[in-house]
Formats: structure tokens, sequence, C-alpha cells
């Protein structure tokens, strides 16, 4: 079978879907590869590191679309490429299902069978190839970095001949995987760092890394199976707010992390709240690309707000692209050879298999996922 890798066109976006050393893997398998050229310069993989990895480098993106027995890339595609995928064609990518129900409906009737990595299940077989939780570690690593660059404190104490500067105080909300890599980070450069999510059984995870959990009574709340957490009520939400209002006004730096999987995000911090931190404080949204959870925040934007950075860049995994890349790449790979018939020399989704039943959308002409054709 014949991968192709298109070049991303989603502006901003640096990542490439395969790397060198994996289309080294992939060739080995029995798979051939062909990548539209310059695919993985922004990501720092060269031509010919690709060529010399066993790849064939296609000049033109048509050749890469039009002759691919599967396509891998990390965007979903636009509209208008639909219709140019080989019949019959495999599309793995980010697809955004629950928001991009014409696309899906589209790639249902030109007969794509549509893979999306959001909707890899969180189990223990399918963790190889859980791309969100892969790209959520760097995001969580990346809102530090950007905390580090827009605070006009240091993160760790210093005790020099002109004084001891005290430990920053971060405080991250929400310790999902980009949460808990945010508190590791923070912790590593030497700040004070607390902590809070809806779900109390992650206090463990956020003492193990050293930080402090913030105890916040909501009320019953909890995870769905796929360890996301659930949505709050409205009152909850006040609750929540209110908690944590005075331990971001002594915050020099919170990050918060508050998702939805298929939904808006929640506002969890208000303009108010915001303007009773420090001038000089720092506030980083990483959930600014589906709405955000800091009121005042706007996508690829610094806001100031009564001198208090409200950081809102989206894509930041691309921010660390060459690493983002690699991981991806790593969970394509271990999906591919997940399904790999050796025999028959093609992928072998069975209907049956959990994993194929959550994250193929669309196959045979119909969209196949419960939740998607449900919606």
């Amino acid at each position: 079978m014949l991968i192709g890798v298109p070049k991303e066109t989603w502006e901003g976006e640096l990542r490439v879907a395969l790397v060198p050393g994996d289309v080294k893997k992939l060739s080995k398998a029995g798979f051939s590869v062909a990548i539209e050229s310059g695919a993985g310069f922004a990501s720092g993989f060269t031509d010919d590191a690709y060529r010399d990895a066993g790849a064939a480098v296609q000049a033109t993106r048509a050749d890469v679309l039009g002759s691919a027995d599967i396509i891998v890339r990390v965007r979903k595609p636009a509209a208008d490429e639909v219709g140019q995928f080989k019949s019959g064609a495999i599309h793995v990518s980010f697809l955004d299902p629950f928001n991009e129900r014409e696309l899906v409906a589209s790639m249902a009737s030109s007969g794509l069978t549509a893979i999306s990595m959001e909707m890899i299940p969180r189990s223990t077989r399918a963790q190889k190839m859980d791309a969100l939780s892969s790209q959520a570690n760097l995001a969580g690593y990346v809102t530090v970095a950007l905390a580090c660059h827009h605070s006009r404190r240091i993160l760790p104490m210093m005790m020099t001949p002109a004084g001891t500067i005290r430990p920053a105080r971060v405080f991250v909300i929400g310790a999902g995987v980009a949460g808990l890599q945010a508190i590791a980070t923070a912790k590593r450069l030497g700040a004070r760092v607390e902590a809070f999510d809806t779900r109390p059984v992650v206090a463990e995870q956020v003492q193990s890394l050293g930080a402090k959990f913030v105890d916040i009574d909501l009320g019953e709340t909890g995870q769905t199976d796929q360890g996301y957490a659930k949505a709050l009520t409205p009152e909850q939400v006040e609750l929540q707010k209110q908690g944590q209002a005075k331990v971001i006004e002594q915050s020099d730096v919170v990050i918060t992390t508050a998702q939805l999987f298929g939904r808006p995000a929640p506002t969890i911090i208000t303009r108010d709240t915001v303007e009773a931190m420090k001038p000089g404080s720092v506030v980083i949204d990483m959930a600014v690309e589906t709405g955000g959870n800091v009121e005042g925040s706007k996508l690829n934007e610094v806001v100031d707000i009564a001198g208090v950075k409200v950081v809102g860049m989206g894509n930041l995994p691309s921010e660390v692209s060459t690493n983002a890349s690699e991981m991806y790449s790593s969970n394509l790979v271990n999906l591919m050879m997940e399904f790999w018939d050796e025999e028959a020399k093609s992928l072998n989704l069975d209907p049956e298999d959990d994993i194929v039943q959550a994250c193929v959308i669309t196959r045979g002409g119909e969209i196949v996922n419960e939740t998607i054709k449900n919606l």
C-alpha cells in the first residue's frame, strides 16, 4: 500500500505527519511512502532525509493525493481536496468530526474511509496511538515556556548577594495530560505550583509532582469513561470561580487547560478576576482555540487587561514542531502496524474492533461512527 504525506497548508502549522525514521520502519514492514516536496522542512526534515529513508519525494500535491492508498496528515483536508483522493482511499488526520459535519458527509459520499485521530479511545491497548495525549503533553510544556517569555518574574528562587528572589507562584487549572506536564515543567524550573481539577481523583497525581492540590468543594463531579472531565452545572462553575479567585489573585502565572471533548471550552476565569491580579502577571489560556477559559482572551493574540497579559496562542504543539512531528508520526505508525495484515498487504480495519469502532468515522459511502452519526 502507498502512503501519501501532503504538506500541511493550515496557517501556522509546522508539523509533518511522518518523519524520516518512521518512513524507514514502514518501508521495512511493506508499505511504500510518497511525500510532497518540502512537507517536513519546517520541522527540520529535508527532502533528502526522506529519500534516504526510502520515500519518493513528489513535486506536486496532486501526485501525492491522487495516487495514495492511505493519506496521513496532521490537519483535516480542505473541502476541495476530497474529490482528488483515490477511490476507496483511507484518510487519517485530526478531523474535528463534531464540528465538521459537511466535510464528514462529503468524505462519506466520496467513498473514503476517514479515521479521526481525536477519536482514538483512551484505553491501554490504544495508548501508543493516542495522538491527542502526545500532542497535549507537548502543549503543556509550551504553556510554561510562553509564561516564562511573557512574565516579568523568573520562576525559581534565587539567593544572591543582593538578596533572595522568591519563587514565582504558578496556578494550573486542569490536571489532564497538558496540565500535568505544565505542573511538572513549572516545578522543574523552580516555581511554587498549585493546581486544581474538577476530578478529585487526580489530586494524588498533582501531589506526586510536588504541587499543591487546591481543594474546592463542587459537590458531585467526575470523569467520562475516556478519562475526560464531565461538564459542570452552571452552579458548579460559579463555585469553581469563587473558590479559585483568591489563588488566582495571588499567582504570578495562571495556566488554564480546561477543555470538554467535542464541545466549547468553559469560561472559568472572568475579567474581574484577571483585573484583581498583580500588574505584570500572566495568564495562558490553552483552550483559546475552542472558545477559551478566560473572558477576554483572543486567539493568537496577547491581550492586556489591567496590566495582566492574557496569552491566547493557538496550535501550541507546532511551537515545538520537531518533537511534535516525531510523536504524532509514532502514533500513526503504531496505528497502521496494529492493523497491518502482512499476508494481504493491507490494513484490516475490523468493524468489530473497539479501536476501529471509535476512530473510523466514514466507510463504504456512509458515516459509520455511532457517536458522529447520532449528533
